[in-house]
């Protein structure tokens, strides 16, 4: 259980760097609500499953989830640049994350 709120945290980490960039330096009203949001629900989750997970592990996947989420959302939905290399790197993080996650112990 403590895994899957980590998972939903690196996720609403997703949401709110991509609601980040759409705020346009929190001069839009909307973008700016749904950063705060996001950033609320996703350090809620991650403090709640640091009860039970060891910090490291737990971190790291949450900050791999949340980078690899927003590049991928950049390049489906914002027009960032695709590249092999890019998509080799974003692979490469999220085989981390898997790696990490399974090398986490839980007290």
């Amino acid at each position: 259980m403590a895994w899957l709120l980590v998972v939903l945290a690196g996720l609403l980490e997703t949401g709110f760097a991509v609601c980040l960039k759409l705020s346009h330096g929190f001069t839009r009203l909307w973008p700016t609500l749904a950063f705060a949001v996001f950033a609320l629900g996703s350090f809620g989750l991650l403090t709640l499953s640091l009860k039970k997970l060891d910090v490291g592990p737990a971190y790291a996947v949450w900050t791999g989830i949340g980078a690899a989420g927003t590049a991928i959302y950049g390049m489906i939905f914002l027009g960032d640049v695709v590249s092999t290399l890019k998509i080799v790197s974003i692979t490469l993080v999220i085989c981390g994350v898997i790696g990490l996650q399974l090398s986490g112990s839980s007290h």
